[in-house]
């Protein structure tokens, strides 16, 4: 594949992400934006990573569009809390899929095609084990520990972990990294070579969600609404009021919180798998 790009691949990547973006617009797991920023994603990871990755974007979307809405209307209540709701736009597209889009760009005309597929591998493993522990921790019976100082939270709090979507995280990183693996071995690589992205992608989603969890209990943007009296990371909450923020950094809102996640799974990843690498 490397240094072999081909047009007829890029309008395969257009018309694959293209049919994704309109069926998650259906299934309404995409806004009008989140189609673009899908077909945007989903064009550059296809066309130019090849199946091999665009197996990992499907991967991530479906499961992930299927768990926001299981037990859709327990979650709803919450929804005040997260930033934006369960269906995503343009800029929670390019926050979880643009660092993989990219990667995939580069690896098509940079030399180290395991590293570049690791560091992909590792990047949606990370955004899709943060997605599952959101969407599944919220359900624990158990009451959520901040990160940080293990004091009990509110369910849905940022930072906030549970045992219950630890597990998830972990789950959702190892579809990733199964998936890697086995794509790879499907196209021809030894079994050594799956297992190292097996791992790695595993070990990079976890250590990206918890990353996550770390910058939303100290450093992400957090806001309170006077009339509800609860905790958000809206600016402007469901019920219409401007809300204050009472701690983090103004520019480190949740979507680029994602990213910096995706960032820490890809380095990670590409920090375990590459020694291992035959």
């Amino acid at each position: 594949m490397q240094g072999s790009f081909s047009p007829l691949e890029l309008l395969a990547g257009f018309v694959s992400s293209t049919l994704i973006g309109v069926v998650g617009y259906r299934r309404e797991a995409l806004t009008l934006s989140g189609v673009l920023g899908a077909i945007v994603t989903g064009t550059l990871i296809f066309g130019f990573g090849g199946w091999e990755w665009g197996i990992l974007l499907i991967a991530f979307f479906v499961s992930s569009s299927g768990l926001s809405f299981y037990h859709g209307r327990e979650k709803i209540q919450l929804a005040e809390k997260f930033a934006k709701g369960h269906r995503r736009d343009l800029a929670q597209a390019l926050a979880n899929g643009g660092l993989t889009a990219g990667l995939a760009v580069l690896s098509r005309f940079l030399p180290g095609r395991w590293i570049w597929l690791l560091a992909g591998a590792g990047a949606m493993a990370a955004v899709n084990a943060d997605t599952w522990a959101t969407e599944l921790g919220v359900l624990s019976p158990a009451s959520p520990r901040l990160i940080t100082t293990g004091k009990r939270v509110t369910v849905g709090t940022s930072g906030g972990v549970t045992l219950m979507g630890t597990a998830a995280s972990l789950g959702g990183a190892m579809l990733i990294g199964l998936l890697s693996g086995l794509a790879t071995r499907v196209d021809g690589a030894d079994w050594p070579i799956a297992g190292v992205l097996l791992l790695a992608a595993t070990m990079g989603g976890m250590a990206g969600s918890s990353v996550d969890s770390l910058l939303g209990a100290t450093v992400q943007a957090i806001y309170w609404c006077p009339i509800c009296q609860k905790e958000t990371e809206r600016t402007l909450h469901r019920c219409g009021a401007e809300t204050e923020q009472t701690r983090g950094w103004l520019w480190l809102q949740n979507d680029l919180v994602n990213f910096f996640a995706s960032l820490v799974g890809a380095l990670v990843a590409v920090g375990i798998g590459w020694p291992l690498l035959p």
